[in-house]
């Protein structure tokens, strides 16, 4: 089943725990958690999500390459001026099992920046 889901002025925690029980399939009535279901969904105006209070200064994002010195870290308003897809997309990750399905799960979710 395919899923749409507009993501204009909402919250980004609020949203990312919303696709990631869509994409577990919580929401049937059929839910196995053994078993990746093949809901699709399509997340548009991924730029215009807000986040609470002064997270967008304070909130960190780190990536580290594995060699010394190598930890490069960007705020979350760094992250949503280069591409505001990352922190959607790193939220609903973090809301996914650890295990075997993620890699499944991962691919159905499409998130794009314009109402087309």
């Amino acid at each position: 089943m395919k899923y749409k889901i507009d993501a204009s002025g909402k919250i980004l925690g609020r949203i990312a725990s919303e696709i990631a029980i869509i994409l577990r399939g919580k929401n049937d009535p059929k839910f196995m958690p053994n078993f990746a279901s093949k809901n699709c969904v399509e997340v548009i105006n991924a730029k215009y999500i807000k986040v609470s209070g002064n997270k967008a200064e304070s909130k960190t994002y780190y990536r580290y390459s594995g060699y010394p010195g190598g930890i490069k870290k960007k705020t979350f308003a760094n992250l949503q001026d280069q591409d505001s897809r990352k922190a959607l997309r790193k939220a609903i990750f973090g809301m996914l099992p650890v295990n075997k399905l993620r890699s499944k799960i991962k691919k159905y979710i499409i998130i794009t920046n314009s109402n087309r």
